[in-house]
């Protein structure tokens, strides 16, 4: 049977954590619950600590100050605490449905399969934070890939190399990975990402590790959708959504240096890098810097580079 640590990341999320604390309790595979609270402003911590008097599977950290260090650096200290051979991530704004583990029960009976990823499923709890995340990400139900694939067939089509359209982004709340290939690969979450420190990591497990679609045509864990969701405020291609785009890619970018990765894919890795690097300048900078990475490379007018804001 699978042993299972599911680290949930807890900031400012009283009103929704005990349902997300619960989901996971449902199954006998799992075998602790790790709540990182990251100084709350609300009554996190104090929820946390009563869910671990009622529940002896269910365990409480903080950061050694105490203070706060974003989402990142807390799944990081998780999997750091964790004892389970597996590790599964949840957000405590979200929860597991009955059917979370079905895929890994049998996938994981493949000794070289180190990780599987499901689909997640949308539950809106607000009208605003409804509307925000429709004008963003249209009314799509599932967050999910469009076709089942395993090993390197995932990294190439996280990166848009495939001749299909694979889907830019599985989500952690449905990714299972054996604790032993993050060690392996001394994989860990970018701390200097508040916002797509999930994407960054997820793209750099592809490739170190072998990876399998499981449940990917209905969910197992569904996402809460509300007024203070981050990732629905932000607006494209504005100053703040480049900045935080070039810090992404920039991450790719120096974790790719040193690795032999194929032309096309450490290309496609630099060129995002430095349009969003791009974006950043203003003014007669701005103009004389693009002219020189257009001349010193055309491929970078492919890119998702665009010439609105901070001209």
């Amino acid at each position: 049977m699978l042993d299972i640590s599911v680290i949930i990341p807890v900031y400012n999320a009283a009103e929704f954590l005990e349902k997300s604390v619960i989901s996971a309790l449902q199954f006998e595979e799992v075998k602790e619950v790790i709540l990182v609270e990251d100084k709350s402003t609300d009554d996190s911590l104090e929820i946390c600590k009563r869910i671990t008097k009622e529940h002896s599977r269910v365990k409480l950290f903080q950061h050694p100050d105490q203070e706060n260090h974003g989402a990142a650096a807390s799944r990081n200290l998780g999997i750091e605490k964790a004892v389970g051979s597996f590790i599964t991530f949840l957000d405590a704004d979200d929860y597991y449905l009955p059917n979370r583990f079905d895929a890994e029960k049998t996938i994981f009976n493949d000794s070289k399969i180190d990780g599987v990823f499901n689909a997640v499923g949308i539950e809106y709890l607000t009208e605003k934070g409804k509307q925000e995340f429709q004008s963003k990400f249209s009314d799509n139900t599932l967050t999910t890939v469009n076709y089942p694939a395993e090993g390197k067939e995932v990294f190439r089509g996280l990166l848009g190399f495939t001749p299909k359209t694979f889907g830019t982004f599985f989500h952690l709340n449905a990714l299972t990975i054996k604790k032993a290939a993050l060690e392996k690969h001394s994989l860990k979450f970018n701390k200097v990402l508040r916002v797509h420190q999930d994407s960054d990591f997820i793209i750099k497990l592809a490739y170190h590790c072998y990876l399998k679609s499981g449940i990917i045509d209905q969910a197992v864990a569904m996402r809460g959708i509300h007024d203070d969701n981050r990732i629905t405020k932000i607006i494209r291609y504005s100053p703040q959504y480049n900045q935080r785009q070039y810090l992404f890619w920039n991450s790719l970018y120096e974790w790719s240096k040193p690795l032999p990765l194929e032309p096309d894919y450490a290309q496609h890795i630099y060129l995002q890098k430095k349009a969003f690097e791009l974006s950043s300048k203003k003014g007669f900078s701005k103009m004389t810097s693009l002219l020189a990475a257009v001349l010193k490379n055309p491929n970078i007018l492919r890119t998702k580079y665009r010439f609105t804001y901070s001209h």
